[in-house]
């Protein structure tokens, strides 16, 4: 097969693509049968496949190396080309609702991408195409302000990525001083980001407006496809953790103070887990993928082919250095029928955590490219991050590959650390209700805002004096606020979910493993609580699931020794 290096990038002339989608989406519309219909929507899908492989390579290399100049002006055009593409998508979207062969189309693709269209066209209409490419323009610019970031450490200038390890060093002193530098970089570039952000509300809340919307809140929603759930249904789930989750992860904290000998933790105490230090992967990201590469031959038929696939075509760029964009993500590339592994590496077990995790996603859209829509090749983002969370835990037998003697320490971090995330997400969920509920406030305001959410959410929280942190700017570092608005709840759902795949494959690993390979197959042509019905899952809006999610989790935990650690 051919390496990533070998796919061929060229600008698309948009205006060439449009009129020839126009022309096909008027076959489209005028066909006399269900059958001609499907004919030319398949036609229609390969322009969306061949716009959507360029976009996708325009963003891999340029955040790959964000100062090369070519791909930062492709990936700028791709920014303007977004809007223009979102409205012929409104096209289709129109064109499909409008079907008078709806029931029969619906025998052949399924209901969900009509309720797909019907949630799409609500998020656009002609004359916001420039807004929209604002909105990608700043988002970019957020990354690249982080991308940026050059601060000298011990020796050395660090970028964000690489101050990491130093964040989880066993020396207190050393922790205390990565975390300064840390915020010392956000702290100087705070008007910076606190600008990108304003802008980038206001930019949202006005194509809301536009649309008919009251604010940005429920524009948010459809923009993500959720059909079968709301703001209710999150706040309900958001109690839920704030009764159920935040005492045990407040729990965790104190069993973590005395773990260190600490009568209780600082801010630059919580990244480090055990006094003789965080478990260490097994090497270099090279290592770790050969490491990945047995543990996928032994898991299972399907996952052996789909790792030798993504060895053979070197789709991987996990190494960190200069110039390369924060983060981790898996793309796809569906014009080369390929998925495509985003990360930055840090010798933490963050490593292993982010291969395990972006490989989940990327085995569940390969077995999802032959879908005939993109909107098929992916579920929505929730149920995206089962796959992902869940190959975490699913990958659990065979940690000592990968951590060696420290498989007992990873083991704890890994179940431990899922259950202190579950407040800070729902916490990120929450304050941006709060900003797109009060689009006016100031930039302090907002910093107040969260400091409130995070005071009730994580209530250990002590900065100690940190002039950023203090004064409540923390989620500047998390960058779906600025770039995916509402797209971080998704997480914790997920996880929850997650955790029920982890008790079932300690039982039965066999069925935890057909359900999970049913969950992927099914990829998004359904969709979230219908994806979990499918799966056998707890619908987590429920009351009383998360209790249930919970309960087997809090068992492990109190029977692990982890002070022997």
């Amino acid at each position: 097969m051919r390496t990533f290096d070998q796919f061929a990038y060229a600008r698309p002339d948009i205006g060439a693509e449009s009129e020839s989608f126009r022309a096909l989406l008027r076959d489209f519309s005028s066909a006399s049968s269900a059958r001609g219909q499907e004919e030319a929507m398949a036609r229609i899908s390969g322009i969306r496949s061949r716009l959507a492989t360029m976009r996708a390579l325009a963003r891999i290399r340029h955040t790959c190396d964000t100062a090369n100049p070519f791909y930062e002006a492709e990936n700028d055009f791709m920014d303007e080309m977004d809007a223009r593409v979102q409205g012929l998508e409104s096209e289709l979207y129109a064109a499909l609702v409008a079907s008078p062969f709806r029931p029969e189309l619906e025998r052949s693709w399924g209901a969900q991408i009509f309720r797909i269209a019907e949630q799409k066209m609500r998020i656009f209409k002609p004359g916001i195409e420039a807004d929209l490419a604002a909105e990608n323009r700043l988002a970019s610019e957020y990354d690249k302000l982080k991308a940026s970031a050059s601060i000298p450490f011990e020796g050395a200038e660090r970028n964000l990525a690489e101050l990491q390890p130093f964040a989880e060093s066993p020396d207190r002193d050393t922790r205390a001083r990565a975390v300064a530098a840390t915020s010392g970089f956000y702290l100087e570039r705070r008007g910076e980001f606190d600008r990108i952000y304003a802008e980038l509300v206001a930019l949202r809340h006005g194509i809301a407006r536009k649309l008919g919307f009251a604010s940005f809140v429920p524009l948010a929603y459809a923009r993500l496809g959720r059909s079968d759930y709301g703001p209710a249904e999150a706040a309900s789930y958001r109690r839920q953790v704030l009764e159920t989750v935040v005492p045990l992860a407040a729990s965790l904290r104190e069993r973590q103070a005395r773990r260190l000998g600490l009568p209780s933790l600082a801010f630059w105490d919580e990244a480090i887990d055990f006094p003789s230090g965080n478990p260490l992967p097994a090497g270099q990201p090279e290592r770790l993928v050969e490491i990945a590469g047995a543990m996928y031959d032994q898991m299972s038929p399907e996952t052996s082919a789909f790792f030798r696939m993504m060895r053979e075509g070197r789709l991987f760029d996990l190494e960190t250095r200069k110039g390369k964009a924060m983060g981790g993500y898996c793309e796809c590339v569906p014009g080369e029928g390929v998925p495509f592994i985003f990360a930055n590496s840090n010798g933490t077990s963050e490593d292993v955590d982010t291969l395990t995790h972006e490989a989940g996603h990327a085995f569940q859209v390969a077995r999802s490219l032959g879908f005939p829509f993109l909107e098929y090749h992916w579920p929505t983002l929730e149920a995206c991050e089962i796959h992902s969370m869940s190959m975490e835990f699913l990958a659990w037998p065979w940690m000592e590959g990968f951590f060696g003697k420290d498989t007992p320490k990873y083991r704890f971090k890994h179940l431990s650390g899922g259950i202190l995330f579950l407040p800070y997400g729902v916490a990120v969920d929450e304050f941006q209700h709060w900003v797109y509920e009060h689009p006016e406030a100031e930039p302090e305001g907002r910093r107040r805002a969260w400091r409130e959410i995070e005071g009730r959410y994580l209530p250990w929280r002590d900065y100690r004096g940190d002039e950023l942190l203090e004064s409540g700017g923390f989620w500047f570092r998390q960058g779906h606020i600025f770039s995916d608005p509402f797209y971080y709840i998704d997480y914790t759902l997920a996880q929850v979910s997650a955790y029920e795949y982890w008790a079932r494959s300690r039982s039965d690993r066999g069925a935890a493993w057909r359900s999970y390979l049913g969950l992927c197959d099914k990829g998004g042509s359904a969709s979230y609580l219908e994806l979990l019905a499918a799966a056998g899952l707890r619908n987590p809006f429920a009351p009383g699931s998360i209790a249930a999610i919970m309960a087997p989790v809090r068992a492990w935990l109190d029977e692990a020794d982890d002070r022997s650690l």
